[in-house]
């Protein structure tokens, strides 16, 4: 079962001609883009100082990916959605080792190896789901979220 798993998520990777590169833990890939949620979400938190930006890029498969980047330049959080599974391996980036032993196991448990994810562990929470033509999916560092931010807060 393991082993279908990763063959799957290598699928998807190879099937995402133009991957996402934003890592979470490291610099952003892309340009900061305005957003009018996240704008608003930002002035509620405080009326002078943003703790954060949101850098969007639509891939080439349509896949729309938005990267969280915190003042100290590095990426905490990134979501997802679109017709395609973004590779995860990418987006995770030295988070997704642990991520996939974690989806292995519940896939385990569960006796499926399909299906949405939901990791929440200490040094990362990876939420996945939708359907084919229609995935959706965050993932965030829980101790790199900006005072004043919570998850909901990840679109």
């Amino acid at each position: 079962m393991k082993f279908r798993l990763q063959c799957l998520l290598a699928a998807v990777a190879c099937a995402n001609c133009l991957s996402a590169n934003a890592a979470l833990g490291t610099s952003p890939t892309y340009t900061a883009t305005v957003r009018a949620s996240a704008t608003q979400a930002v002035m509620r938190m405080s009326a002078t100082a943003v703790p954060y930006t949101v850098n969007e890029a639509t891939l080439a498969d349509g896949t729309l990916v938005r990267e969280y980047v915190g003042q100290s330049g590095t990426v905490f959080a990134v979501s997802w959605h679109g017709p395609h599974m973004p590779d995860l391996s990418a987006l995770l980036g030295s988070y997704f080792a642990g991520y996939l032993e974690t989806v292995n196991q519940q896939h385990a448990q569960q006796g499926s190896a399909f299906g949405p994810a939901t990791v929440q562990r200490s040094d990362v929470v990876v939420q996945t789901g939708g359907h084919m033509g229609s995935y959706v999916g965050r993932a965030w560092l829980p101790t790199g979220l900006p005072a004043g931010m919570s998850s909901d807060d990840i679109q």
